[in-house]
């Protein structure tokens, strides 16, 4: 019997959808997916379910340039409850230490310092981290003592924004792949000797996605399977935005297509440097530039 072929739309290109607080990112990638009737969807970085803001989606072809989405930096805004930390990390879990110390502006900012730069970051316990194959979270969920390895973690920007009374402490951190904000408030509380969680979390960017540009969740039921909502789709090719574009000949795409090396009209790469092709407004593939040619890791469908 032959493979049964999956069923939907042949549609290729990004969707920032701004995620509300109270669902999870694979909710809101099934929404999207059905609402768009697409064969292939996939998220570039995983939001909690209280977090809100982007959530960048791929379908089709685009999914080929998630991991460059996911490789770039990201920007939160986030409320830190002093005097708490909870078994999560975050508002949801329950209060397992408290304290009365209350730190002042200055002595949050002078904390910051240490957790700018390249830094170490234990995960959260309750976290999709794996451990032996099973996630970590399982095994809090289900009582055990989770010891997670320490992982480095680059935090670009990391800042005091405001401080609306003595419980709580308004940051917006930019940061590498990888990065906890549960851990980042968690850690902060504890150098600061006053405990500490996330209260709130939004993400305003990732890469080249923003948040404000980002769908409404609840329009994907509103205008599903409509033309006004293919419009909110992004080329395939935002995805690659920290890439650099190089043409290539007639004869170059075909070539890649067939994943081989080919032709580039232009080099706005260096040697050795990875890079994009397109040819006609089409994306062909993403690959390593030498001496004139593209060698080919991913290559992209016709069209896409």
């Amino acid at each position: 019997m032959g493979r049964k072929r999956s069923k939907g739309r042949d549609i290729s290109g990004w969707l920032v959808v701004d995620k509300p607080a109270g669902v999870t990112s694979s909710a809101v990638v099934n929404k999207a997916r059905w609402a768009f009737g697409a064969k292939k969807a996939g998220h570039a970085g995983t939001l909690d379910p209280m977090a809100t803001g982007v959530l960048a989606i791929a379908f089709g072809e685009a999914t080929k340039t998630v991991p460059y989405v996911t490789d770039a930096l990201k920007a939160y805004r986030f409320t830190v409850r002093l005097g708490q930390a909870t078994n999560t990390d975050d508002a949801e879990g329950e209060v397992i230490e408290a304290s009365d110390t209350r730190p002042t502006d200055d002595e949050i900012r002078a904390a910051l310092v240490r957790f700018r730069g390249e830094i170490m970051q234990v995960p959260p316990a309750f976290s999709a981290v794996k451990i032996d194959g099973e996630r970590a979270y399982k095994r809090a969920r289900a009582g055990e003592d989770v010891a997670l390895a320490a992982r480095p973690l680059w935090v670009e920007e990391l800042e005091l924004v405001d401080r609306p009374d003595a419980d709580h402490a308004v940051l917006e951190m930019v940061c590498g792949k990888g990065g906890y904000v549960r851990a980042i408030a968690r850690d902060l509380g504890a150098a600061l000797g006053c405990c500490g969680h996330v209260a709130a979390l939004r993400r305003i960017w990732s890469g080249p996605f923003e948040a404000e540009d980002g769908i409404a969740f609840d329009l994907l039921d509103e205008l599903a399977r409509t033309p006004e909502l293919d419009a909110y789709l992004l080329p395939l090719e935002t995805g690659l935005a920290d890439l650099p574009e190089l043409r290539c000949t007639p004869e170059g795409a075909a070539r890649l297509r067939n994943g081989n090396p080919g032709m580039v009209l232009t080099a706005e790469a260096a040697y050795g440097e990875e890079a994009w092709a397109s040819y006609d407004g089409h994306p062909v593939a993403i690959g390593i530039y030498k001496a004139g040619e593209l060698h080919p890791s991913r290559v992209f469908a016709p069209g896409a």
